[in-house]
């Protein structure tokens, strides 16, 4: 597990690099290139954002925020472990930044990855003290071999779990869970799936985490370990939303692309090195947590091009559309700024309240997760006023094809303008990008996530439930209502 004498890839050199063998299909078909594909060379296309990003040919301002000094030269800034709140807010803005970059579309290849590197050192950290075991040092290597190598990683932790009502030890299959079904001298032998693997496809390597707590009769089921993409063994079952399109009707779509994966390990062999844990099922709901609470972080940092965008679309679709005075477009504009600017707020908060745990900054898991619980229930009510703002257009618009003729494109300019000085085609181009956000493929998939994404709803609600402290808040009310005990 040799490292490379460089520690910042380009964005050529990351194509080639996923040029491997990789066992990946897509709608039934085997992908012999990833990087080739018309579908996932448009997510290969997209990740090289933070490799532009960090590139001495890119942007300067975007390369001082990208790269960061580590112990033999610069590295990406995704790899730094963070010390301190200053350096948590410079990893929020990175997410941002790239995200906007990647036209509201999270990029992901380092970021999931080193969210789960950060939480594998802190558990390491503690069960080699409280245990005994010996973790931590293969985490380091796995870490700086990833780090040096400026590689992109993914994270598969859902487990397709078969009966959700069940553990992973009751189930009629044995493997909707991954587990251990073998270890000798040389490591373990995994078998099972996770589902929801973001940007596998153009992974170097995959992180297996455990997604649940776990009793000791689901040991076998307590694994984590580090597994290259093409592993032998390994298949991955890729899906996006969309089959491409052309960027006057698909802004987003037709140039950014991120896939998901089926992701299966049928008895894949990992060694003893990057074996991160093994057996010890009392851990593996801390390492699931841990992994959640930078995860929702960078959830919540990846979120804030979108919210900005629906503000600055529909402030734009309300003057095109001449509604701007209106008071109930103002109102919607107010509430639109106010979902935008609260999910920031809360998101530098949980940077500024982090706590240190064994000299690694770790985000206020509270704050995080009133953050995510903040945009996921209020997502579907601001998709409804952006979409009142547009107007029907959204649905009904014509077609690229409809512009691009002589005669029909005329009678489109003719009937379809809006206020004087904005031209037919800026309105329309305007009304498909809000339409790429809120009624199509991509808004389908975006609400979505929103919902589902680095956790539900309920398990945001458990979290807030489990770490505020009401203890406080129920002395003051015994204090005013002169309870004494």
């Amino acid at each position: 597990m040799g490292g490379r004498t460089m520690a910042l890839m380009s964005p050529d050199e990351y194509r080639a690099s996923l040029r491997d063998g990789r066992r990946v299909f897509y709608r039934g078909e085997q992908v012999e290139d990833v990087t080739a594909h018309p579908v996932i060379g448009l997510a290969v296309d997209h990740a090289t954002i933070d490799y532009e990003m960090a590139h001495s040919d890119g942007n300067p301002d975007d390369r001082d925020l990208a790269v960061a000094e580590g112990p033999h030269g610069p590295i990406s800034r995704y790899y730094h472990i963070p010390e301190c709140t200053d350096d948590l807010l410079r990893r929020s803005a990175l997410i941002e930044r790239a995200t906007a970059l990647g036209g509201t579309l999270v990029v992901l290849i380092k970021e999931i990855g080193t969210d789960a590197l950060f939480a594998l050192h802190l558990i390491a950290t503690h069960m080699d003290r409280e245990k005994g075991s010996e973790y931590l040092p293969r985490v380091k290597k796995f870490y700086e071999h990833c780090r040096d190598g400026d590689l992109a990683i993914a994270v598969a932790q859902t487990d397709v779990k078969g009966d959700r009502g069940k553990g992973p030890s009751d189930q009629n299959h044995p493997d909707y869970y991954v587990r251990v079904v073998d270890e000798d001298a040389s490591g373990i032998t995994i078998r099972g799936a996770k589902m929801h693997t973001s940007v596998s496809t153009n992974a170097h390597e995959i992180i297996v985490l455990p997604t649940r707590n776990m009793g000791e009769k689901d040991a076998a089921y307590a694994v984590a370990c580090a597994v290259p993409a093409s592993a032998p063994g390994l298949t991955m079952i890729a899906s996006s939303y969309g089959r491409g399109g052309n960027a006057f009707e698909h802004p987003i779509s037709a140039k950014h692309k991120m896939m998901e994966t089926l992701t299966i390990f049928e008895d894949v062999k990992v060694p003893w090195e990057r074996v991160f844990l093994c057996g010890e099922a009392d851990m593996a709901g801390p390492l699931a947590k841990t992994f959640v609470e930078y995860h929702r972080f960078t959830a919540v940092s990846y979120k804030l091009p979108l919210v900005d965008l629906f503000v600055g679309a529909s402030r734009l679709m309300a003057e095109y559309n001449g509604i701007l005075r209106a008071n109930h477009v103002r109102d919607k504009l107010a509430r639109l700024i106010c979902y935008a600017q609260i999910l920031r707020g809360m998101t530098r908060e949980a940077a500024r309240e982090c706590r240190i745990v064994d000299g690694i900054a770790v985000p206020n898991a509270e704050l995080v997760n009133i953050a995510k619980l903040h945009f996921a229930t209020g997502y579907h009510q601001a998709l409804a006023w952006v979409q009142d703002i547009a107007g029907g257009l959204l649905v009904t618009g014509p077609s690229e094809e409809d512009m691009n003729d002589s005669h029909l494109g005329e009678l489109i300019e003719k009937y379809l303008g809006g206020v004087p000085g904005a031209s037919t085609g800026d309105r329309l181009r305007l009304m498909n990008l809000i339409a790429e956000l809120t009624a199509t493929d991509f808004g389908g998939y975006q609400a979505v996530l929103a919902i589902h994404a680095e956790g539900s709803i309920e398990a945001e609600k458990m979290t807030i439930w489990r770490e505020h402290d009401s203890a406080p808040a129920v002395d003051y009310a015994k204090w005013l209502a002169n309870i004494k005990n």
